[in-house]
C-alpha cells in the first residue's frame, strides 16, 4: 500500500491507508553555456575502470537488489553523483539492471574555501567509484544554489522560520534547476542515491506517488515532500528497497573505494563553515535578552534571535544546569529559555502550515484520518488537518492537529509570565 504524501511546509502529511504501497573541473576545458547552467564536457571512465571478468560481483546474486531499479525495463538514465557511499551504490544498482547511466556531479558549493576541496574530493570519489563503464559530467549550479536555496534560507531565518535546506535543494536544484540544464538530452529517468521509492502510473492521466523506503530509519521522503508531479514522474531512486545496512554491505562487495565513507550530516550549503560564522556574516548581529520563560527574569543577551532555534541546548552559555530554547519574540528580538523543556506547558498539539501542495494534485478525500511528521526521522503522528481558504489557492492554510503532544514545535512570540 502506497503512503500518499503531502506537501505541507515544514512537515509531510500522509494517509495512513497506504502505508506499504506507497562535477567538478572541466576536463576539455570547454565550457558551454546552457539556459544560464555550465554544463562540461563529459569524458569517459572507460578506458581505466572498464569492468573485466573479475569484477568483485562475479558470482554474488544481485537480483534480490534490483526490484527499485527496474530491471525488466532497458531504460537512458541520468545519475547524480555525490562521492557518497549511497548514489555510488545506486548507479551501479542501476548498471547491473543493464540500464543505460549517465553520472552526472552537481557543482553547487559557493563559498570558495570549500570549493576546490569539495570539488576535488567529489571528483576524487566519483571517478573512482563509478567503476563501470559510464560516462561522468559535470554540471555547474552553484549561482543557481546561491539564488534559489541560500538566499531564500538567509530571508527565513531573519524571519525566525527555520527551513529545511534539503527540501529546497532537492525541488530547485537536484531535480529542478539540474533538469532544466539536461532538458535537451533525451533521459527516461533522473536517479539519484535518496532512501524512497516512487510508484509510478504508465497511463497518460495516472499520478505518480511517493512511497516510503524500507528503511523507516533513513527514509528521506520527507526530504522529497514538495516535489511536483513533473518531477515526480522522472524520478528513480534504486535503494528505496534495500536498508542502509545493505547498502553498505553492498559497497563492500562491490569494493568502493567510498565504502567506509561516513554520511555527511548538517546544513547541506555549509560544507565545513559553522553555522554561526554563516549566519553572522550574511544577517548580522543584533544584542537582545534571554528571558526565563516562566518568571520573566533577565538571565543574559544573545547576538539575535535568528541564532537560536527552539528546542536548543548547546551554546546558550547560561550557568546553573541545562537550558532551552522554548520560544521566541521576534518584534522584540527576545530569546525565551527553560530548564523544563519537557514540562506538559511547553507541549502542544495544533500548529498551522502554509503554501499547500499536494503531490496527487489534491488532498485526499478524509482529512480527519492523516499522519504526518514533523522532522525528519522513523516517527509519525495520527493527524487531522482543516483547510482555511485563503485569498488565493495557493494561500490556502491549514491547521493541523496531532494526536499526541510534541515539544518540538515552534512558538515565534510569547509574553513573560506575570506571576
Amino acid at each position: 500500500m502506497l503512503r500518499a504524501m503531502a506537501a505541507l511546509p515544514p512537515f509531510s502529511v500522509a494517509s495512513p491507508n497506504f502505508r506499504k504501497s506507497l562535477c567538478v573541473f572541466s576536463l576539455s576545458n570547454v565550457v558551454y553555456p546552457l539556459k544560464s547552467v555550465y554544463l562540461s564536457r563529459s569524458f569517459s571512465v572507460s578506458s581505466t575502470l572498464r569492468r573485466h571478468p573479475s569484477s568483485p560481483l562475479s558470482g554474488f546474486d544481485i537480483q534480490p537488489y534490483l526490484s527499485c531499479s527496474m530491471p525488466e525495463k532497458q531504460l537512458k538514465v541520468a545519475v547524480l553523483l555525490s562521492g557518497g557511499v549511497d548514489s555510488s551504490v545506486a548507479l551501479r544498482l542501476l548498471h547491473a539492471a543493464g540500464q543505460s547511466c549517465t553520472a552526472y556531479y552537481l557543482k553547487i558549493w559557493f563559498e570558495i574555501l570549500t570549493t576546490i576541496g569539495e570539488l576535488a574530493h567529489g571528483m576524487k570519489i566519483s571517478r573512482s567509484g563509478i567503476q563501470v563503464d559510464v560516462p561522468l559530467e559535470v554540471v555547474h549550479l552553484t549561482n543557481e544554489y546561491w539564488s534559489n536555496v541560500v538566499s531564500y534560507i538567509i530571508e527565513e531565518y531573519r524571519s525566525a522560520r527555520t527551513r529545511n535546506p534539503d527540501i529546497l535543494c532537492n525541488t530547485r536544484i537536484k531535480f529542478g534547476a539540474f533538469m532544466d540544464a539536461i532538458s535537451t538530452i533525451q533521459f527516461d529517468y533522473v536517479a539519484s542515491g535518496h532512501y524512497a521509492d516512487v510508484i509510478h502510473s504508465f497511463s497518460e492521466s495516472g499520478a505518480s506517488g511517493l512511497k516510503l523506503s524500507c528503511d523507516m530509519v533513513k527514509d528521506q521522503t520527507y526530504f522529497l515532500s514538495h516535489l511536483s508531479q513533473d518531477q515526480l514522474k522522472r524520478l528513480l531512486f534504486p535503494l528505496g528497497c534495500i536498508p542502509k545496512g545493505e547498502v553498505r554491505r553492498l559497497a563492500t562487495i562491490m569494493d568502493l573505494p567510498n565504502k567506509n565513507r561516513k554520511g555527511s550530516q548538517g546544513i547541506c550549503f555549509l560544507g565545513k563553515v559553522k553555522f554561526s560564522k554563516f549566519v553572522a556574516k550574511h544577517i548580522g548581529e543584533r544584542e537582545g535578552v534571554l528571558l526565563e520563560a516562566e518568571t520573566g527574569d533577565f538571565l543574559g543577551k544573545h547576538r539575535g534571535f535568528w541564532f537560536h532555534t527552539i528546542g536548543q541546548r548547546q551554546g546558550l552559555r547560561l550557568p546553573g544546569g541545562p537550558r532551552y530554547v522554548v520560544a521566541k519574540d521576534i518584534q522584540h528580538n527576545v530569546v525565551f529559555v527553560s530548564r523544563n523543556y519537557f514540562s506538559s506547558d511547553k507541549k502542544r498539539r495544533t500548529f498551522q502550515v502554509g503554501s499547500l501542495k499536494w503531490l496527487s494534485g489534491a488532498p485526499p478525500d478524509q482529512l480527519d484520518k492523516l499522519q504526518c511528521k514533523v522532522r525528519h526521522g522513523p516517527g509519525f503522528y495520527d493527524c487531522s488537518v482543516k483547510i482555511e481558504p485563503g485569498a488565493s489557492r495557493h494561500e490556502d492554510r491549514a491547521v493541523v492537529h496531532i494526536s499526541e503532544d510534541d515539544q518540538g514545535l515552534v512558538v515565534v512570540s510569547m509574553r513573560p509570565s506575570t506571576g
